[in-house]
């Protein structure tokens, strides 16, 4: 090893070293991975650069035929005075300088930082519509948006439907569920959330950490794994929102706060009470609640209203917890009509507005909507936000979709513009959803595998949300639909009109109005000019 000088150096040039297998002296053991970790080893430090092209040159010149080593000479000589960025090693298993659960490098060599080109542009790994330092509608685009990676879908998403296993297996995945591996996939997390510059994050418990043999096991691993994400993530990166996954254990096969054993009840309750701690320790802006399995499958072995009291008394307890450790965040309760269950309680907005009202929990709680789950309860989207905002109960969006020909929660992103300009349109008329924001819970396509199809989802979900604040402000520029509204509506703007709008008409004096303007005259609605003024937005 004649460059021993440098220990960290002399791991990737060494003979049958722990990382790279390369001879100095033996040109035909340049392997390409060997390549580019001693490659970007050199282009670390000027100072050894400058020494090693020298003396490769030499060697180079003693053996012009050997083509690889002499590529490598001339890029030695020709980076020697070049500062370049730090080195990088790929988080493949195949690579053994990445076989410990605390290696540090970089997991996504190929992919740069994602910045705006506009919408000219036809390269895949940058934004066409979304430049978050825009101002539209007087706030930034990145303000209106506030956009977050799901960590399950996007490191823990293995591709697996109920007819076949995961297509997915990343390259820094070693097939566990440790610790380590835990550790690892949250650096690649960061990795991907800093290339895509985003500020948020949005987590299940046991999705981030492994659970363990007890309570306390699994206690131990989130915060060993939590330690790592709040150094990692900074000043400027934090959680949307975090959660506890109360539905995939056997445990809750009856539910969570709605089972029928007190045990589990107790249980879920003391996996919430952590979960909302690290969400809270991260910096969390939001804590949410999705029932998955607080429904029934069939009502004949089932006590509904025994099991709705329980769960109102959970949420009531999780309000005085976060009282209690001084957590400012919102609570949100996110509506699904079914999936896994065949009747999920928070069925929709509407519905669960209800529940939260009968319970005393209004102002309280605000709604998680998610676009496929309002599908699935035979509403849009757009109708669902709305339920929310009008009864001001819009907290956060899951900005996902189904598909029309699929009767289950497919979770796909986002890409449809008319689509995402009518969700932007209740956040707009809302005044944005901060502490809310756009999370991201959408997952690849089965046969999409490649690292790189991570990247390319994101940046199209991301630029049809963007598109779809742009096409908002220029409806509302225009002005030609509000108007149609306003004159729609413009009966009520009369005296007898805002006079009912404040409650003050009985109907005695309505039935005089009737007789006195007898057979009334019905405007048409303008359905089709509404639907082209939309359409000429987009």
């Amino acid at each position: 090893n004649i460059f021993g000088f440098y220990p960290k150096f002399s791991i990737f040039i060494k003979k049958g070293g722990n990382c790279v297998h390369f001879d100095f002296f033996n040109p035909k053991s340049l392997s390409l991975s060997s390549y580019s970790i001693f490659w970007s080893e050199f282009r670390n430090n000027n100072t050894l650069s400058s020494l090693f092209a020298e003396l490769f040159w030499v060697k180079c010149n003693m053996n012009s035929r050997k083509v690889l080593l002499t590529l490598l000479c001339l890029n030695v000589v020709s980076l020697a005075v070049v500062f370049a960025e730090p080195s990088t090693c790929p988080a493949d298993l195949d690579s053994e300088c990445a076989d410990s659960g605390e290696w540090e490098g970089e997991f996504f060599p190929g992919i740069p930082k994602i910045k705006y080109e506009g919408p000219s542009s036809k390269n895949s790994l940058a934004y066409k519509w979304y430049n978050a330092e825009e101002e539209i509608l007087g706030k930034k685009m990145k303000d209106w948006l506030r956009f977050s990676v799901a960590f399950w879908h996007t490191f823990r998403g293995t591709g697996a439907d109920p007819f076949g296993v995961g297509t997915k297996v990343w390259p820094w995945e070693d097939g566990t569920n440790s610790v380590a591996m835990a550790k690892r996939r949250m650096r690649a997390n960061f990795e991907f959330i800093k290339k895509l510059g985003v500020d948020y994050w949005c987590f299940h418990d046991r999705d981030i950490a492994p659970d363990g043999k007890t309570l306390e096991e699994s206690n131990a691993n989130l915060d060993e794994v939590v330690a790592l994400a709040k150094d990692l993530q900074g000043k400027k990166i934090r959680p949307l929102w975090g959660t506890a996954q109360l539905f995939m254990h056997p445990r809750y096969m009856h539910g969570a706060a709605t089972s029928s054993e007190v045990s589990v009840y107790a249980y879920a309750a003391a996996q919430v009470k952590k979960a909302m701690e690290v969400t809270h320790y991260l910096g969390g802006e939001n804590y949410v609640f999705w029932g998955g399995r607080e429904g029934y499958q069939t009502l004949l072995n089932t006590d509904m209203k025994r099991e709705l009291d329980h769960l109102a008394r959970f949420l009531e307890a999780s309000v005085a917890y976060k009282k209690k450790i001084g957590f400012n965040g919102a609570l949100l309760i996110e509506p699904k009509p079914q999936e896994p269950t065949k009747h999920q309680y928070d069925w929709d907005a509407a519905t669960t507005a209800a529940f939260l009202h009968k319970y005393g929990l209004l102002g309280e709680f605000k709604l998680n909507i998610e676009c496929n789950h309002a599908t699935l309860a035979g509403h849009s989207c757009h109708h669902e936000l709305e339920t929310a905002r009008i009864n001001g109960l819009l907290g956060t969006i899951d900005a996902n979709s189904g598909d029309p020909q699929i009767g289950w929660d497919t979770d796909q992103f986002l890409t449809d513009i008319g689509e995402a300009t009518m969700v932007m349109l209740s956040v707009v008329r809302n005044g944005g959803i901060a502490p809310g924001g756009f999370n991201f819970d959408a997952k690849l396509r089965r046969e999409s595998t490649d690292v790189e199809d991570l990247f390319i989802a994101h940046v199209s979900g991301m630029d049809t949300m963007a598109r779809g604040l742009r096409n908002v402000a220029k409806l509302i520029g225009d002005g030609s639909l509000d108007e149609l509204v306003r004159k729609r509506y413009k009966s009520f703007d009369s005296e007898i009109g805002a006079e009912i709008e404040a409650g003050k008409v009985d109907f005695e004096t309505l039935e005089k109005k009737a007789m006195e303007w007898g057979e009334p005259k019905v405007a048409s609605a303008k359905q089709e000019l509404a639907e082209m003024i939309f359409l000429s937005a987009l």
